[in-house]
Formats: structure tokens, sequence, C-alpha cells
């Protein structure tokens, strides 16, 4: 499936796929290096940033958290965390957290920035190791839109979902989701590392320019990730990570359908659930799909309920993952 396709093959692809079904593993392949200057590989089982990928983490952790009675989806952020916000509504509920309607101002808004690294001018990128070292990009600032207004992709509602989860379930937010969710859905290899102690077998994410000159994302992005972006994963754990969700493994049926039902509509046939894209075709599910982009990160997973096809695309570019996620998808069509 993979040697013939003309976008890893004509864009310099560096990352790892994999495709699986209910038979089997249909192609598992990597290209490019893991580090480049000691010109170490890529692998199947190399670790990659995913970005906002990992929102679907925070979700299902939510929704563990309210099957276990300790949270709502009606509760109102005011009554969920001791945290002053001046400026926000004060109807805001964990419901308009998931869904990107609370209308909360974003600590990356691409209406007034276009470089991801302004962001740490004043708020260094190695400072923020924790949930609540992103409060300051944001914290003060004046509502985006009214509260349920419309869908809005928003970074910062999902760290305020992630300060809730570490108040509700009295964990650091990484520990939580090691525990209840790579631990139950046995992704030993992901995790939320820091960038100046990454384990190894992970890959440096490579910001390339037009002149063949690069340069790490080392200084892009904030040193540990956290509720709304930045963990680690293999192709092959983030594959298990869907197996796990679609099994009941990590919430019971009710919640798990919950999580993957269109909440809001976006545009055309694409909705959004509780921490996962959905694009239907009629009234049916086309696929389920998560994705993230940062500099030196392209990420795109989805699974087609059509085919119980899961693919998985992991790069350590800033570019690629869209490219070469659509190319299968349409190979996938035609083994229908």
């Amino acid at each position: 499936m993979l040697t013939s396709m003309t976008e890893i093959q004509n864009n310099n692809f560096s990352g790892s796929v994999l495709v699986q079904n209910s038979e089997g593993t249909l192609a598992a392949s990597s290209y490019g290096f893991a580090n480049r200057s000691d010109q170490l590989k890529n692998t199947t089982t190399t670790r990659y940033g995913i970005a906002s990928g990992c929102k679907l983490f925070t979700a299902i952790a939510i929704c563990q958290l309210v099957e276990k009675g300790k949270l709502s989806f009606e509760m109102k952020l005011a009554d969920c965390l001791d945290v002053d916000f001046p400026s926000f509504d004060k109807d805001i509920t964990i419901h308009h957290l998931l869904t990107h309607t609370s209308g909360v101002p974003d600590y990356f808004d691409e209406d007034v920035m276009d470089d991801f690294e302004e962001l740490w001018i004043e708020n260094p990128m190695y400072r923020i190791r924790s949930v609540k070292d992103f409060l300051p990009l944001f914290q003060d600032q004046p509502m985006k839109l009214k509260v349920g207004e419309r869908f809005h992709y928003n970074n910062a509602g999902y760290i305020l979902l992630g300060l809730i989860i570490e108040i509700a379930s009295q964990l650091p937010f990484a520990e939580y989701i090691q525990e209840f969710i790579f631990k139950k859905a046995g992704m030993a290899d992901s995790g939320y590392f820091e960038l100046d102690a990454v384990p190894s077998n992970t890959a440096l994410g490579y910001i390339d320019y037009p002149d063949g000159t690069w340069k790490t994302n080392i200084y892009s992005l904030p040193v540990k990730g956290g509720p709304d972006g930045g963990a680690y994963v293999s192709v092959g754990d983030m594959a298990k990570l869907w197996r796990a969700l679609l099994d009941n493994r990590l919430l019971s049926e009710e919640y798990t359908q919950l999580l993957l039902s269109p909440h809001v509509a976006n545009d055309g046939d694409d909705y959004y659930g509780y921490g996962v894209w959905i694009k239907k075709n009629g009234s049916d599910i086309f696929k389920y799909h998560v994705m993230g982009y940062d500099p030196g990160v392209s990420f795109r997973s989805a699974y087609y309920p059509s085919t119980a096809t899961t693919v998985v695309v992991c790069s350590n570019r800033s570019e690629g993952a869209y490219e070469v996620l659509q190319e299968i998808e349409e190979k996938i069509m035609l083994l229908k």
C-alpha cells in the first residue's frame, strides 16, 4: 500500500505510518530521521509529538470523571476552578469547553498572530512545565465570542479542562493520563515528555526552510505539553488508543458513544464530538479523526467505521501527515 504512494515519495516525508483493520496490519513503514545530526532513522516504535492530537486524551479523561460522578458536563467553570477569570462569562460549562463553543480567548490567536514563537517573548517556553503555567497567556483577556455562539477551535479551553481534571482527580494532569488512559490502553511508549529531557527513541521535531537549512523545534513549543497538545506516542500506541476506546475499555459504551457523538457542526459534513473530529457522509459516519500541527510536528489519525480501518500518520516535520493520510484514505475507499 505504501511503497507506491506519491505523497511519501515526492514530499520528503519524515515519520511513520501504520494502517490496520480487523484482520491485522495492512501497512507499517517509517521514513527519514528521528535525529538528523546523528542520522538516527525513524522506526515504527519511534515516539513522536502529536500536538493537538491529544485533545482526545483530555476529553476521555473528563468523560471518565463524569462517569465516576466527580463532574458533570453542565458544571460551570466557576464551580470547577478557584481561579479568577475577570472577563469570562459565568455561564461557561464543561460541555462548552469540550466542544470549542465556550468563547474564551485562545492563547495563540491566529487572527492576530502568525508565528508560534511570538508566544514565548514575555512568557519563556522553558517555564511552561505544568498546566497552571499556561494561565498567564490568556487568563486576563476578554472573551473572544459569546458563550455558545458557535464553534471556534480553542486551545485555552482545553487548558481549563486539564485544570479541572487535576482538581477532580487530585492528580497532576500528565499522571492522570498516564494511569487512566495510557496504562489502560497498553500504550507503553507514550507520555508527556519534557523537551529538555526526552527519553530514548523519541523523534526531534524539525522546522525546514526553503534554502534547505533547518532547526529543531525546541525553542518553539512549551517545554512540556499539556491538555491541549504535546504528548508523544508511537504509531502502534495510537492504534491501541483507538482499539481501547472503541472496545469500551476506557469508558462505558454509553460514554464512549457520547464522546463520539457529533455535538457541534463546523463546516459542511464536518462535526466535533468531545475531543474528536467527525466527518459524515449523509447520515453515516465516514470517519472519526484527530489531528495535530505545531512547528516541527504534523499528525493525523483516523478510524473508518465502514471498513473497521485505523490509520496513524506521525511526522517530525511541520507538514506531510495530512497529504499522506488523504492518499491512504483514497486507497481504503477502493477496498470497500
